[in-house]
């Protein structure tokens, strides 16, 4: 049977680990407010169709999409955004204005946690290898206790309690959009081109040595689509697909055994 020391401490190994998961992988970007605005007006004196978002700069038609995207009722991102902090680099997340989510984030060819946040209770499971892979900080003692009691196993928390709110901060919907629909004013417009089948155009600026690209949809409502980075023009930072906006997200709490890690052991 696990002592309380155990598994207190095996609690507090779980939050270091889960807070540099959640924080360290949306560690990019910063929020910036944008005008209000629609899409491009349909037609010219002559009759022939304008094209998608005529006369505007790059930084007008991204304020555009940030008003746009910022109103969505929810939404899934998808793709990678590395972190150093953490380690982890890749996740599928869907996260909706109430502040429910779920999906997973993990490292590439290592491991995943899967995440849920239904109501008021923060649901994750973790396998071995992300426990491993995150806790390369930690002392071999609680790395060993984390894994011997979360491994393969769903635990929940409370979303108030200290480590449900840095849970809660990663799905906060808003607070993840700030972080990749800043726009500066010297960005400029790109070309035509598609996103998953849906028309876009490329809105590009460049900041020292990085430039990012966001992929604004021109057809429908002028949502965000995409959003990547690159450094010198060879090493991509991070891609990342935005998707389902406005769909219903199904943050269903998962079924049978659940470690309550808000609960004492006995």
């Amino acid at each position: 049977m696990r002592h309380n020391s155990y598994r207190r401490r095996t609690a507090i190994a779980a939050s270091c680990l889960a807070t540099a998961a959640v924080v360290g992988l949306a560690a990019c970007g910063s929020e910036n407010g944008g005008r209000v605005g629609t899409n491009a007006a349909s037609g010219t004196p002559d009759g022939k169709p304008r094209a998608p978002f005529a006369g505007l700069s790059g930084a007008e038609i991204a304020a555009k999409a940030i008003k746009a995207t910022s109103s969505a009722k929810s939404f899934r991102m998808t793709g990678n955004a590395p972190s150093e902090a953490s380690g982890l680099d890749s996740l599928d997340m869907a996260y909706d204005a109430t502040g429910t989510c779920r999906g997973w984030i993990g490292k590439t060819h290592t491991g995943s946690m899967k995440l849920v946040i239904s109501g008021e209770t923060v649901y994750r499971k973790y396998d071995e290898a992300i426990l491993r892979a995150t806790g390369s900080k930690e002392s071999a003692y609680d790395v060993e206790a984390a894994v011997d009691l979360l491994a393969g196993r769903w635990a929940k928390t409370s979303a108030t309690s200290r480590e449900g709110k840095a849970f809660a901060k990663f799905c906060d919907s808003r607070e993840q959009l700030a972080r990749y629909i800043h726009v500066g004013a010297t960005a400029r417009r790109g070309g035509a081109t598609t996103v998953d089948g849906t028309p876009a155009i490329k809105i590009i600026e460049s900041v020292g040595t990085d430039e990012i690209t966001h992929y604004v949809a021109t057809k429908g409502k002028p949502y965000l689509l995409k959003v990547d980075q690159v450094s010198g023009g060879k090493r991509e930072k991070y891609a990342l697909t935005f998707s389902d906006y406005d769909k219903p997200v199904k943050a269903k709490p998962p079924t049978g055994e659940v470690l309550d890690l808000d609960k004492p052991a006995s």
